[in-house]
């Protein structure tokens, strides 16, 4: 069988906070993702979704662990091979507000990253490739000397996906894009990223919260907790037959909309608070949160293992 696209091995990234905290963000995750496919990474707010995709593509520096791509560990990248490889990956951002140049035009924001790296030298060829780029994320050509202010939400991140297919990537991280959108353009640019995936044969590993849109679009989904990965399995495995008893929970919270099925299922509401990355629970992280907690899930960290075909899972019910 071909390696992976993309592997993550016991990936940390601690950071330091005041002169003797650390904040364990991502805490020893492994994963991998092959080529073509489109992995999704869930969990909520402050769990370290995206400080995985920003170590990943090198714009956080490793704690410790590895990250390989294409059979190349990213963190030792130097040279021409490095070049090659941020050419390769790219990044559509969470906020079409903030990641764009507010003094910048379309045209100069898409056609940017192909000056930095030497692509279409000749300027006239830059703006044919920036109207192309354009069409294809579904604006026009009119809009390549407007600026980002006169946009949209949904608009300003058609423009981030274009700046992100500039260089002609293989592989594409998503950083929670839809989040900042209204509910009815989230489907819309979710749509356009899957068909531009078919067109181009993109990788993507797409970042996000909501559990119901990822499910749309994922082949396999990662779930986190406090810098852990928790469960990993294929999309429709997770929904169906989830095992760990924050995904659980997790699943339990979204809306069906049927309202006799909706009155009658039973909602798994989590006692306490989550705790600090500062300062992590012993053992398991999600004990002090969990219904099932043993004795050993305070003294013993569960090992992330395959427990069925395909099915990985980090929890003391299936040792």
């Amino acid at each position: 069988m071909n390696a992976p696209m993309l592997e993550v091995k016991k990936l940390k990234k601690h950071f330091e906070v005041g002169k003797k905290s650390i904040l364990q963000a991502v805490d020893g995750i492994t994963f991998a993702i092959e080529k073509g496919e489109t992995f999704g990474l869930v969990g909520e707010s402050g769990c370290g979704k995206s400080t995985v995709g920003r170590t990943i593509m090198g714009l956080y520096d490793r704690t410790s662990g590895d990250v390989v791509y294409n059979a190349q560990n990213v963190h030792t990248l130097t040279g021409v091979d490095k070049e090659q490889f941020h050419r390769s990956m790219q990044m559509i951002f969470q906020d079409p507000y903030a990641s764009l140049n507010p003094r910048s035009t379309v045209r100069e924001i898409i056609s940017e990253p192909m000056a930095v790296h030497g692509i279409r030298p000749k300027r006239t060829e830059r703006l044919d490739y920036v109207i192309e780029l354009l069409e294809e994320v579904g604006l026009n050509r009119d809009h390549a000397n407007r600026y980002p202010h006169e946009f949209s939400g949904g608009q300003r991140q058609r423009i981030g996906i274009a700046r992100a297919l500039a260089l002609e990537p293989d592989f594409i991280i998503a950083d929670e894009p839809i989040s900042a959108l209204d509910v009815s353009v989230q489907a819309q640019v979710v749509n356009l990223m899957q068909k531009l995936q078919q067109e181009k044969g993109l990788t993507y590993l797409f970042i996000a919260h909501d559990l119901s849109m990822v499910k749309h679009i994922s082949d396999r989904i990662g779930v986190m907790y406090l810098g852990h990965l928790v469960e990993l399995t294929e999309s429709r495995t997770l929904y169906d037959d989830p095992l760990h008893p924050y995904t659980q929970a997790l699943l339990s919270a979204i809306p069906i909309p049927d309202p006799d099925i909706e009155m009658k299922r039973e909602r798994i509401i989590l006692q306490g608070d989550l705790p600090s990355p500062i300062n992590p629970p012993s053992g398991c992280v999600f004990r002090t949160r969990c219904p099932a907690a043993m004795d050993i899930c305070s003294l013993e960290k569960p090992e992330f293992k395959q427990v069925e075909p395909g099915h990985h899972v980090a929890c003391h019910l299936y040792n």
